[in-house]
């Protein structure tokens, strides 16, 4: 198991979660397993990632409550400000597969 380092400073969002989403599943390795939960990847500079675009006013995150009318919606900007890490982490998981080996694989994801 590799500890790999992204610096994402100037950096596209999308090019840096793709970049770490495979690290995440080893696909890079010559001993890849789709079973295995791959390596170790630390981004530092998530604060400094750029998008492109009209994106900070226009992209938008959902999360409902669970009950009726409790759909909530987050800016990316306002979610940005409150916590890039948290962006680039939700960017990332989106780029996994949905299976559960999904967790342990963003476990092995740190921010510096």
């Amino acid at each position: 198991m590799k500890e790999h380092i992204i610096d994402a400073k100037g950096e596209s969002l999308g090019r840096v979660a793709a970049k770490a989403a495979r690290l995440l599943q080893a696909k890079d390795s010559t001993s890849y397993a789709p079973n295995k939960v791959g390596n170790k990847v630390v981004i530092h500079n998530a604060s400094l990632v750029k998008i492109t675009g009209k994106k900070a006013e226009q992209k938008i995150y959902y999360r409902h409550m669970g009950k009726p009318g409790n759909l909530r919606k987050t800016i990316y900007k306002d979610a940005f400000a409150k916590n890039p890490e948290w962006v680039v982490r939700h960017a990332i998981s989106g780029m996994l597969p949905k299976n559960r080996l999904r967790a342990p694989r963003l476990k092995m994801l740190t921010f510096k």
